[in-house]
């Protein structure tokens, strides 16, 4: 469906059900450069199972309008306005990547708009590395090429993919591809110069959990079990052998997160 947020049009995935404000609602967050189809399966599974789902194309991403917003505090306020859009008073959030940091942030400025948190492949900080940060300026493809190796674990680069035919390696290069030029730079800035996820953290006063890859080199495992202390009452996960992309590598075990 479309919503109007803010002065933008924006397209919202609903994981295959009409959107019903009476239903408990769940939003997804995707992370820097990706678009809402990176929820595909978990949206489904929550949408036909007695939720209301959001999973928006963030701005100036995917079919959604406008330009990218270039910080962690504006997309967090940005959150904020589309759960108004929707016509629901508060929703669950479910952010991966830079999602996990706009969720977060979003519970600490609106947390009368957030009824729980679930963040994956996070990390306090989420630094990018300096060669990351001048390729994406550039749109040179060794960005998206970097990105795609670091992302997924050891099996995912093999082939390792529950969906028989899918090529987890590729997938992600081919949807890194089609992200309008500046995009991957803001969003990879954003979380760079976000130095609040902590302070955040603390203030957190939902149902929360933290899911992280053993292997992830995007958000390293330490810097993740960092930021899940810091929550108060926060349950963490850890998938053994897996890397950032932990929808598309196992996503059955971070559905059974999710559920409980």
């Amino acid at each position: 469906m479309r919503l109007t947020v803010g002065d933008a049009g924006t397209f919202v995935a609903t994981g295959g059900r009409d959107f019903d404000p009476a239903l408990p609602a769940v939003v997804f967050l995707h992370g820097a450069g990706l678009d809402h189809s990176v929820w595909a399966l978990l949206a489904r599974a929550f949408a036909h199972h007695g939720f209301a789902v959001l999973a928006p194309d963030l701005p100036g991403h995917g079919h959604s309008a406008g330009p990218p917003l270039t910080s962690i505090a504006a997309l967090a306020d940005w959150t904020s306005a589309l759960i108004d859009a929707a016509g629901i008073p508060a929703a669950r959030l479910v952010g991966h990547s830079m999602g996990s940091l706009i969720a977060l942030e979003t519970a600490a400025r609106h947390p009368n708009k957030v009824t729980g948190l679930a963040l994956i492949a996070t990390a306090a900080p989420m630094r990018v590395s300096d060669e990351l940060l001048n390729a994406a300026k550039a749109d040179d493809h060794a960005a998206i090429d970097m990105i795609a190796i670091w992302g997924e674990g050891y099996r995912a680069a093999l082939g390792g993919s529950q969906a028989p035919g899918l090529w987890m390696l590729g997938g992600a290069e081919r949807l890194l591809e089609r992200a309008r030029p500046g995009v991957l730079f803001a969003d990879l800035s954003a979380c760079n110069d976000y130095r609040d996820a902590l302070k955040a953290a603390k203030s957190v006063r939902v149902p929360s959990t933290v899911m992280l890859g053993a292997r992830d080199v995007m958000t390293p495992l330490k810097a993740g079990t960092a930021l899940a202390e810091a929550i108060p009452a926060c349950r963490l996960t850890v998938f053994e052998g897996a890397g950032h992309m932990l929808m598309s590598e196992r996503p059955d075990e971070v559905l059974a997160a999710l559920r409980a």
